[in-house]
């Protein structure tokens, strides 16, 4: 088995390199070990760059950055697996590699308390003002008074109850703020948390969390309308997917005053990170998807792909695989 990892130096290190001594320990069914070829170049690979680089190569462990386009999988006769070193698969062509035989699969939601605990942060830097001061302190300069919002006896909403939305509200219970869920296929929600109308949530919130899932639906959910209806000068938090955003609008609605606070962490630029419109506002604490970057997640989604790999070599479809009953290169490689 020939293993090619996407991942750039940097983000090898990052993600990947705790478990790139794992992966190389992994050995074929004649006890050899397997052959694993990471990137050469210092960047992300374009699709073509891809697919010269990963001829021969049996799999490909794919980092969040380096999409599954339709072209590649035709182009890979030998390749029988893409591993997405993340959960997001959504630049992943999954019909196509259908379509070619080849096998998707994704990483473990072990995201989860970082990505929370990183909403809570933005939350808190929100309501204190905490980068700002901190930039002038270093920068030699006197900060203003700021005044900031105390969390406690505040109203959070979180719309969307997952795994994210669910660890959420503990933390923003245990903080004491009370939360309000809405969530149209959820019935019922754990501890104090009150599951309400999306109406009340809005009008009621000081705090908003859209933790949807990034659908053709819910793009563009939080727009001009949504705005409206939050209590005038409340905050946004947006840890889960920058398309449940229409940036003109969170932009006019900074400027208006009509919403006091912006927290993201994800947006329409490269990688998923804010785009400069937002980033760049005063009001804005913007973080470049930084939700998962914790050594803990990064450990626990690559070394998914490494049980994924010990899996096929040991003739088993991996667990979170996204097209198992389409995957016959996989099941010929079986046979080999």
């Amino acid at each position: 088995m020939r293993v090619f990892v996407t991942h750039n130096p940097e983000d090898l290190a990052a993600y990947y390199g705790r478990a790139l001594p794992e992966l190389r320990l992994l050995t074929k069914r004649d006890g050899a070990p397997i052959d694993v070829v990471l990137n050469p170049l210092e960047r992300d690979l374009t699709t073509s760059e891809l697919i010269e680089a990963a001829t021969g190569c049996d799999v490909i462990v794919a980092h969040r950055s380096t999409p599954g386009e339709a072209e590649l999988f035709p182009a890979l006769p030998d390749l029988v697996a893409f591993l997405r070193c993340a959960v997001d698969i959504s630049t992943v062509d999954v019909d196509a590699a259908s379509a070619a035989g080849v096998l998707v699969a994704r990483a473990d939601k072990s995201f989860v308390p970082s990505t929370a605990e990183l909403a809570l942060g933005l939350l808190l830097d929100c309501a204190r003002t905490i980068a700002a001061s901190t930039i002038d302190y270093r920068n030699a300069k006197q900060p203003p008074q700021r005044p900031g919002w105390q969390l406690a006896g505040q109203t959070a909403g979180i719309l969307g109850y997952g795994a994210i939305g669910s660890y959420l509200a503990g933390l923003l219970t245990g903080i004491g703020m009370r939360v309000l869920v809405h969530d149209p296929f959820v019935t019922e929600v754990s501890g104090t948390a009150e599951l309400v109308e999306r109406d009340q949530l809005l009008a009621d919130a000081d705090a908003v969390f859209p933790l949807a899932q990034a659908t053709p639906e819910t793009e563009n959910m939080v727009d001009a309308d949504f705005l409206a209806q939050m209590k005038p000068g409340a905050t946004l938090i947006n840890v889960s997917r920058g398309e449940l955003l229409d940036d003109n609008a969170v932009f006019a609605a900074l400027e208006s005053g009509q919403l006091g606070a912006l927290g993201l962490d994800v947006g329409r630029a490269a990688d998923q990170r804010p785009a400069p419109l937002l980033a760049s506002h005063q009001r804005c604490v913007a973080t470049p998807h930084l939700g998962g970057l914790t050594p803990q997640n990064a450990d626990a989604q690559a070394m998914s792909s490494v049980e994924q790999i010990s899996s096929m070599i040991a003739g088993k479809v991996p667990a979170r695989s996204m097209n198992a009953d389409t995957a016959v290169r996989l099941l010929a490689h079986f046979k080999k």
